[in-house]
C-alpha cells in the first residue's frame, strides 16, 4: 500500500540544521509566554485578543474531518483483512475502558488521602448556581442512548460537516470496509483518495504555521479573563490535579511504555510542539490533525493510527477521568458532605458510564461532571461553582493528560498488532527525520 509519509531518506541532515526560531515548538512558548503577560498586565487587551485563538480553533476543526476520513479510509482499504480492522477496534476498546477506569479510581484514592476541599466549609446555599445550570442542561441531554443514536449522521456528508468526531470516524470505517470489499474496482478510488490524503497533510504544515498566534490569543484572553490571581482561592485543589495527572503520566503510562519497549518522556519530547499547542489553546483537539501525521511518522501503521487515535479522542480521556472524581469529591469535602464508600463506588460507576455519554462534547470535562452529580444527590451540583473559575487552568491539565494517553495508547496498539517500525520510531523520538524544507515536495514532516 502506497504511504503518504516517507520513510527519511539517509542523506537528509537532522533538524538540529535549522535555525532554532524556526521550531514551531519554540515559536508556540514564546508565544505563550507573550500571552500570559500580556493577559497579566493588559487584562482588557488579552480579553479582547480571544478571537484568535478561537480562530486558529476553527482552523484546524475545518480540517479534523476530513484528515480522519482520509487517514481511516485508506488505512482500512489498505488493510485488506477486515478481521484485523475488529482486532484492532477491540484492543483498543479493552485498553481504553481499563486505563479509563484506572484513572477515575485514582482520582478517588488521590481525593481521599489528600483532602483538597476538606475546610473550606461551604454552604451549598450561598453558591450562585445560575452559572452551572447551562452546564447542567447540557449535561442531562447527553444520556447514554442519545450519544449512540448521534454516532449515526443524518447523512454521509454530514458526518464530514457536522464537526462530531464520532460521526466521521462510522462513517469513515463502513466506507474503508466497503473500498476493502469491493477489490480490485476500488483501486482508483483508493488512489484518489491517497493523493487526496497527501494534499490534507500538507494542509496540515500550513493552518500549523498559525499555531503561535492561535496559541498567543488563547493564552492572552485565559490570563486576562479569569487572571492569575483565581489559582490562589483553590491552588489546593489545581496543585492536587495537577500533580496527580503528572505522576499518572510518569508512573502509570511510563511503565506502560516501559513494557512496550519505549520511554514516554521521550515520546513527550518528540510530541513537545503539539503538547505546548494543547497548553496554549486548553484544547487537545487543536493538535489531533498533527498528532496523526507524527505517529503515522514515528513508525505506527497508518490503519492503527486512523482507529485508535481519533477513537481515543473520545473514549481514552484519562485527564477527563481524574478530574472528573477529584473534582467530586472535592465538592464534597468542601461542602461538608461526607459520602460512604458505597455512595464513592456509585459515583465511580455514574462517572464511567457518563464520561462516555458525553465523549465528544465541547467542554466534556466540565458537561460530565455536571452529568455525573446530577446522578448522585448526595453532592450539590451547586458546588460546582467553586470551581467554575479555575475549570479553565485545570482544562489545559486534562487536554495535556489526554493527548499523551492517546499517544501512548497508539504506540502500545500499534506494538500489539505488528507492522510496527522500530527503526523508524527509534529514528523519529531521536529526532533524526528530516525537517519539512528537506523532505521532497508533496510530503509533510514533524515539526
Amino acid at each position: 500500500m502506497a504511504h503518504h509519509i516517507p520513510h527519511a531518506p539517509t542523506a537528509a541532515l537532522p533538524p538540529a540544521a535549522r535555525p532554532w526560531y524556526r521550531h514551531l515548538y519554540v515559536q508556540v512558548l514564546i508565544a505563550i509566554v507573550l500571552g500570559v503577560a500580556v493577559g497579566h498586565f493588559a487584562p482588557a487587551t488579552g480579553e479582547a485578543l480571544k478571537p484568535l485563538g478561537d480562530a486558529f480553533i476553527k482552523l484546524v476543526k475545518m480540517i479534523i474531518a476530513p484528515v480522519i476520513f482520509l487517514t481511516i479510509v485508506t488505512g482500512i482499504a489498505g488493510m485488506r483483512d477486515l478481521g484485523r480492522v475488529g482486532r484492532v477496534v477491540g484492543k483498543a476498546f479493552a485498553y481504553f475502558l481499563f486505563f479509563s477506569t484506572l484513572a477515575l479510581i485514582i482520582g478517588m484514592i488521590v481525593a481521599n488521602v489528600v483532602q483538597p476541599g476538606a475546610g473550606l466549609n461551604i454552604d451549598p446555599a450561598t453558591l450562585d448556581s445560575s452559572k452551572v445550570t447551562g452546564y447542567a442542561a447540557q449535561a442531562h441531554e447527553t444520556t447514554l442512548t442519545g450519544f449512540l443514536l448521534g454516532v449515526i449522521p443524518d447523512t454521509v456528508l454530514s458526518a464530514l460537516t457536522s464537526g462530531n468526531i464520532l460521526q466521521t470516524l462510522f462513517v469513515a470505517v463502513l466506507f474503508g470496509i466497503a473500498l476493502a470489499m469491493i477489490g480490485p474496482p476500488g483501486e482508483r478510488i483508493f488512489d484518489a483518495l491517497e493523493a487526496f490524503s497527501t494534499a490534507f497533510f500538507k494542509l496540515v504544515a500550513i493552518v500549523m504555521k498559525a499555531a503561535p498566534i492561535g496559541a498567543f490569543g488563547a493564552m492572552a484572553f485565559t490570563i486576562g479573563a479569569y487572571g492569575i490571581g483565581t489559582l490562589a482561592n483553590l491552588a489546593g485543589l489545581v496543585a492536587t490535579f495537577y500533580l496527580t495527572s503528572l505522576l499518572f503520566v510518569l508512573v502509570v503510562l511510563g511503565a506502560v511504555a516501559r513494557l512496550a519497549g519505549f520511554s514516554v518522556l521521550k515520546l513527550i519530547g518528540y510530541l513537545k510542539a503539539e503538547l505546548l499547542l494543547v497548553l496554549g489553546t486548553s484544547s487537545s483537539e487543536s493538535a489531533l490533525p498533527s498528532l496523526i501525521e507524527k505517529m503515522e511518522r514515528a513508525g505506527c501503521p497508518k490503519s492503527v493510527v486512523g482507529l485508535v487515535v481519533p477513537t481515543g479522542y473520545s473514549f481514552n480521556l484519562d485527564g477527563t477521568n481524574i478530574y472528573m472524581t477529584l473534582a467530586a469529591l472535592f465538592i464534597a469535602q468542601a461542602c461538608n458532605v461526607d459520602l460512604t464508600i458505597g455512595e464513592q463506588l456509585l459515583l465511580l460507576g455514574v462517572a464511567m458510564l457518563s464520561s462516555k455519554g458525553a465523549a465528544g462534547v465541547t467542554g466534556a470535562g466540565f458537561i460530565t461532571l455536571a452529568a455525573t452529580l446530577s446522578i448522585v444527590p448526595s453532592v450539590p451540583i451547586a458546588g460546582m461553582a467553586l470551581i467554575l473559575g479555575v475549570d479553565r487552568f485545570m482544562s489545559e491539565c486534562r487536554s495535556l493528560t489526554n493527548f499523551i494517553g492517546n499517544a501512548v495508547a497508539t504506540v502500545v496498539i500499534s506494538r500489539w498488532e505488528g507492522g510496527f517500525d522500530r527503526e523508524q520510531f527509534d529514528a523519529a523520538i531521536a529526532g533524526r527525520l528530516p525537517s519539512v524544507d528537506q523532505l521532497p515536495e508533496g510530503t509533510v514532516a514533524a515539526e
